[in-house]
Order: structure tokens, then sequence, then C-alpha cells
């Protein structure tokens, strides 16, 4: 169980959630490196130009390096005298100084990439909230282009461009059995001491009037390149070079082979990562942290 001591309100802090969005074609993803420059990097940079202190974001989901996001959240934990010095004197809400600050210094920090990363808002955290632990789901979008799909450029930015025809039908006949509670280590990256196991709550394909395909799907949590495999794979399906029973035959199999490839990133966007009421974030935070089982199947 996660130890109470620990908990910002515990130790005197106020915890600040951030809601961000960011273009991640320039960035090595989010997670900061010591030579690439990463979405965590700037923004934390951006925080010691204002709080005049090293800050360590915990961050909703760790995005790919080229993924974006419109809704991504992470949380940081400052001193009471921290927060209230986020006004600077004047009488405004700490929230709103925040937000305002700290995308002037992520406009000094970015330079020419100016735009590239945007606080959407700034708000106290309430009790218990944990911006990676509390979260309820993650909700990503992918565009697609087929071979008989017109290709609009300003879009080439967004839009995965497939050379081959697409049947949507197939591919959502194969991604229906991956619905649930299973273990995704067949369409995941492991990482030493996380497990593969997950509960997909939507994985769907639909196709606009214009002919493009919109990839819409949402998890409990995702593992590490989960959803660029799980594309990757449907792909082949609809191009009409596996049967869709391939997929969900390879899941329970746990088969990573020459066959598992990772659809590109750049189409691919964090849309959503939502949250219980408040009063259960501390709950949900406390049970997210358990580790994850998958049951015993029926016989």
């Amino acid at each position: 169980m996660h130890n109470p001591k620990m908990t910002p309100e515990y130790r005197g802090l106020i915890r600040a959630r951030l809601d961000i969005a960011y273009d991640g074609g320039p960035y090595s993803g989010w997670g900061i490196q010591t030579v690439e420059r990463t979405v965590q990097g700037v923004i934390e940079e951006a925080l010691t130009l204002i709080i005049r202190r090293s800050v360590r974001l915990t961050v909703a989901g760790r995005t790919d390096a080229g993924v974006h996001a419109r809704g991504q959240v992470a949380h940081f934990d400052v001193t009471p005298e921290e927060w209230d010095g986020l006004r600077r004197g004047h009488d405004t809400a700490p929230e709103e100084s925040l937000k305002r600050r700290l995308n002037g210094a992520l406009g000094s920090v970015l330079r020419e990439l100016r735009g590239t990363v945007q606080i959407v808002d700034a708000s106290r955290a309430p009790q218990g909230f944990d911006a990676r632990f509390s979260a309820l789901w993650r909700r990503y979008s992918y565009r697609i282009a087929d071979g008989s799909t017109h290709k609009d450029p300003l879009q080439r930015a967004l839009t995965l461009w497939h050379e081959q025809d697409l049947d949507v039908a197939l591919m959502n006949q194969a991604a229906a059995p991956l619905l649930g509670l299973q273990d995704f280590a067949a369409f995941a990256k492991p990482r030493e001491g996380s497990t593969t196991v997950r509960t997909l709550q939507r994985f769907d394909f639909q196709q606009d009037l214009d002919g493009v395909i919109n990839l819409n799907i949402q998890a409990d949590a995702f593992c590490h390149n989960m959803v660029r495999a799980l594309l990757g794979a449907a792909l082949r399906i609809g191009e009409g070079q596996e049967a869709p029973e391939w997929m969900y035959e390879r899941l329970i199999a746990g088969i990573r082979d020459a066959k598992s490839v990772l659809a590109a990133p750049h189409p691919l966007i964090l849309e959503e990562v939502h949250y219980p009421h408040e009063t259960a974030m501390h709950e949900r935070a406390v049970l997210t942290r358990t580790r994850r089982a998958v049951p015993e199947p029926v016989l």
C-alpha cells in the first residue's frame, strides 16, 4: 500500500497540476535525457526559471519521440511560500500566475521552437492527486490516409500516408477480441520490473467521409510502444496479409518476432487523460500501484 507519509500534504507541500499540449515532432519523447531535447526537459527548465530551483515533473503517460499531446497531465510539488510567491505580489491567483509565467518562460527556453509546448491550464491539485497513478484511463487518436484516399499536404505531419488500401471492417474485427484485461507482452516493449497487463477499453477504427481512417484507442494505461505495436499489427490485417484472428492469437501466445512492427509515431496524439472525482484521487492512486495480474482463463 502507498505510504501516506510520502504524500505532499503530509510533508507540508502543495501539489500543482499542469495540463499540457505539445507538438512532439522536434522532441525525443517526453522523458528527460542527458543530451536530446525532450518535452519534460524544456518544461522543467522553464519551471527552474520561475521557481528558482530544480523541479521534477511526474507525468500521466510518457510519450515516444515524435508523438504529440493535446491532453497530457503532469504534477510537481512546491512549498507554500513558493506557491504564494508565484503571484509576485500581484492580486492574482497563484494558478493563473503559474500558467502565464510558465508559458512565458517556455518561450524563452524554446526560442525558435516557441509554441511547440503550451501549458493549457495550471491548478492546485486536490488532495491525493497523482498525475500518473490517479488516472482512470488515457485516450489516443491516430489518422491514416490509405492508398485510395486523397493525401492532404497540410495534414501530412499528423497523418500516416499508407500506400495500400485498408479494409476497416477487418481491422475492427481483429481489434474487438483484444478488449478487456489482457497481458499485452506481444505488443509492448517491456520495461524491467513493470507488468504488461492492461485493460484495453476501446480499440476501433472509423472512416470519415473523406476516406481518412481514425483510430480511437483507450486503456487504463499503456505499455511502452503498445499503441504503435497494436496499430502496426492491425495494418497487416487491413492490407490482407493476415487473417483477423492473427492479432488475438499473437496476444495469447505472447509472440514478438519480425512481424512485430511499430506504426510511425507522427500521427499519434494523446488526446485525454481522465481522473475520478477529487474525493477518490488517493484511493485510485493506491489501487493503481498494486501490480496488475491477468485472470486465469475459464476452461
